[in-house]
């Protein structure tokens, strides 16, 4: 609800929810195979807005030979001659496959355009070109979703905080991250002027309020397989053959192999 918090989503009721739409998503990802359909899912949103741990609970059960992430680096030096779009375009997706952009061509749209890392002119021609770019995609029957992670000033802040002290989410912080709390103005106006130009109708922003990581991420796989035409496609029926008689195999020795210690019979 709009200007007021939710509740945080008890645990039980987030973990049944999430199996159960995590079962959808591999039923999707076997529509997608079958149908040799192509799936592009844009996740975008301010640093620590959920979209990385949305991203994970999307992936967590299917088969990454159909459904990857693509999270790409800064780009090289040769890239940066290169069509804006034209490295984003080698990550799209063949026929039956799904990616999942974890960040994408938003770049110049944000952190790029905020920090001064593209000129103006290249913001410009962004702004101009991204909805051509979509609608050609769209056009040659490319699934096409976007999702903006939209998290308060206050919950950011806190998310930063605790990841300082955590030595294992320690590395997702980053000294940008750190920058974007002192332009939170600047990056608000960005996310405005750039859904003004690229919330088209053929391929529309999708808000997810993401101050409740696990609101958030119900709502937007929920959103996602219902926006889809998917349907449930039968696998095929598979038997466990009967294991042959044994015809005199014997293991070799342990002491001729190298073992990992046992490290769990310390704990």
């Amino acid at each position: 609800m709009a200007g007021k918090k939710a509740a945080t989503l008890p645990r039980k009721t987030y973990e049944k929810e999430l199996l159960r739409l995590q079962t959808e998503l591999v039923k999707l990802q076997e529509w997608v195979r079958a149908e040799g359909a192509r799936l592009v899912v844009i996740f975008e949103g301010r640093d620590a807005a959920g979209k990385g741990g949305t991203i994970k609970r999307v992936a967590e059960h299917l088969n990454p030979r159909v459904a990857r992430i693509a999270a790409l680096p800064k780009p090289t030096e040769r890239e940066r001659t290169q069509w804006y779009f034209q490295r984003y375009v080698e990550h799209l997706p063949a026929a039956g496959e799904i990616v999942l952009f974890d960040r994408s061509w938003y770049n110049r749209a944000g952190v790029e355009h905020v920090m001064g890392f593209c000129t103006k002119e290249e913001y410009q021609l962004f702004l101009r070109q991204c909805p051509i770019f979509e609608r050609m995609l769209v056009e040659d029957r490319i699934l096409l979703r976007k999702y903006w992670f939209s998290v308060s000033d206050t919950e950011q802040q806190e998310r930063f905080r605790r990841r300082l002290d955590d030595p294992v989410r320690r590395w997702k912080l980053s000294p940008m991250d750190l920058e974007s709390i002192t332009r939170w103005e600047a990056y608000s106006r960005a996310k405005d002027e750039m859904l003004v130009h690229t919330d088209i109708s053929e391929a529309p922003w999708f808000v997810v309020e993401s101050d409740d990581k696990r609101r958030a991420r119900l709502n937007m796989i929920a959103h996602l397989l219902g926006s889809l035409p998917y349907h449930d496609v039968p696998p095929p029926v598979l038997e466990l053959p009967e294991r042959p008689a044994s015809t005199g195999y014997q293991r070799p020795p342990r002491d001729l192999q190298t073992y990992v210690p046992d490290h769990a019979a310390s704990l």
